[in-house]
């Protein structure tokens, strides 16, 4: 193969993004010289905020202020888009009438809540495929079993399945979506067999929505919790829908204003819904903003999400298994979202983030992705590479992490790499600081760059 062409499985589709993100066409500076086209494959991780959602947040703030208790108009304002925003975050995800939509900080925010919510000796069932989010409120309890996962999504769910047969349990607590492999588990399924077996069901919907439409009403999930900064809106909100009465009967999540209706030196009263467990002044932009990525991801035309998303995981699954030294992980589900890891054998996956990232200008993860037992199980005990796409991701932005993985495979990276300051990156590296970038880089030039510019990287000498 000559270098710099891709295996012909993975040459281009001229798929561009789905949806515009803020930040496409942002440039970062490479350790090689010169500067590229950012290129993000990390938005399992967090993704990047639509246009829509920064524009709405931007229309926002001139008129931002104090929610519930104000008697200023903008206070008046401010509480109506609130409360509309929990509106149709309980829309996106097709909530009953009766649900209560919550808004926390993260999808980690909302399952902790709801793990002290199940009732005195509820037994809690799980995976031990899950994201630690979804797994550490719970595994910390003695009244949690963890189910070890099957060889694919549907051994899993039999698994649960056929644990919750036995009775017993007040609670099935599983992803929608795998962050480490992708898969898709089948919700409606486990919806059924945890209610016949009288438990309940709540999703971590963090890898999912993203990706595609719940409606937990018809599909029977009682609790879905989720993050905006998953959602393309990633100013720090998140929310736990759906039923009310454990919600209702638990102790407040956080004790404070708001979340009363009356105190007195020898008791308190609390209210009950969302103000129960939403103590102190609330996060309005954030809570604008994940309602903004509903309303943009809910327009848009039926599978067109995804079929985007199929089209360039092929893309990327097919590209990684036509280049030799690569190992993907569980490469074809049944069913699975954008979210692809795979390994190098023989050298260290953070060393290869490393490079990807100093010489290509390509974001990825690497490690065990807050998911470490399943990793184990996956037999990537040391971690793995994971590629991640999204509305923003084209067939292109693929291709650079193709070309560059072919490259290192090939020749290897072109500069040194080591440990420094705890991580790995290249020991001369001349690029500025993380944490001086916006003031050294961003006042020195413009970083965008035209999505359409003929070679991503602009500038680039040998070395």
């Amino acid at each position: 193969m000559t270098l710099g062409t891709l295996p012909t499985p993975c040459r281009p589709t001229a798929l561009g993004p789905l949806l515009p993100v803020v930040g496409a066409a942002t440039r970062v500076p490479l350790a090689t010289g010169g500067r590229a086209r950012y290129v993000n494959l990390d938005n399992a991780a967090s993704a990047p905020a639509l246009e829509a959602v920064a524009d709405r947040v931007a229309r926002l703030l001139p008129h931002y202020a104090s929610v519930h208790r104000g008697a200023g108009y903008l206070s008046r304002v401010s509480t109506a888009l609130f409360e509309a925003a929990r509106e149709r975050v309980g829309a996106f995800v097709g909530a009953r009438p009766d649900d209560v939509v919550v808004f926390t900080r993260s999808t980690t925010d909302a399952l902790d809540l709801l793990s002290r919510a199940v009732p005195d000796g509820g037994r809690v069932l799980v995976a031990d495929v899950e994201h630690h989010a979804n797994l550490l409120p719970w595994q910390r309890s003695a009244r949690t079993t963890v189910v070890r996962g099957g060889p694919d999504a549907r051994a899993t769910a039999d698994a649960l399945a056929a644990e919750l047969a036995g009775g017993g349990y007040a609670l099935l607590a599983v992803t929608g979506a795998s962050n480490v492999t992708g898969e898709v588990l089948p919700l409606h399924r486990l919806a059924r067999a945890a209610h016949a077996a009288g438990a309940r069901v709540a999703v971590d919907g963090a890898q999912l929505l993203p990706h595609r439409r719940v409606e937990i009403a018809a599909a029977g999930i009682d609790w879905i919790a989720l993050s905006g900064h998953k959602l393309y809106a990633p100013f720090g909100a998140g929310a736990l829908v759906g039923r009310r009465d454990w919600l209702d009967a638990a102790e407040p999540y956080l004790a404070g204003g708001g979340a009363t209706l009356d105190v007195r030196a020898d008791a308190v009263r609390w209210a009950v819904g969302a103000d129960r467990h939403e103590a102190g002044s609330p996060n309005v932009v954030g809570a604008v903003a994940l309602a903004e990525a509903c309303a943009t991801l809910s327009a848009l035309p039926d599978g067109a999400l995804e079929a985007h998303e199929a089209a360039l995981r092929e893309q990327l699954v097919e590209g990684l298994g036509a280049l030799e030294g690569v190992v993907v992980v569980r490469p074809h589900p049944a069913d699975a979202v954008g979210v692809v890891t795979f390994t190098l054998p023989g050298h260290d996956a953070s060393a290869v983030a490393a490079y990807l990232s100093a010489e290509h200008g390509v974001g990825v993860r690497d490690g065990r992705f807050c998911a470490h037992r399943f990793a184990d199980s996956l037999g990537i005990p040391t971690g793995g590479l994971r590629a991640s796409t999204g509305v923003g991701t084209s067939s292109r932005d693929v291709e650079r992490l193709l070309g560059a993985l072919e490259q290192f495979l090939a020749s290897g990276p072109r500069l040194e790499y080591g440990v420094v300051d705890g991580a790995w990156g290249p020991l001369d590296d001349p690029r500025p600081a993380p944490a001086d970038f916006l003031e050294l880089v961003l006042d020195d030039a413009p970083l965008d760059a035209p999505l359409d510019a003929p070679d991503d990287v602009l500038h680039a000498p040998a070395r």
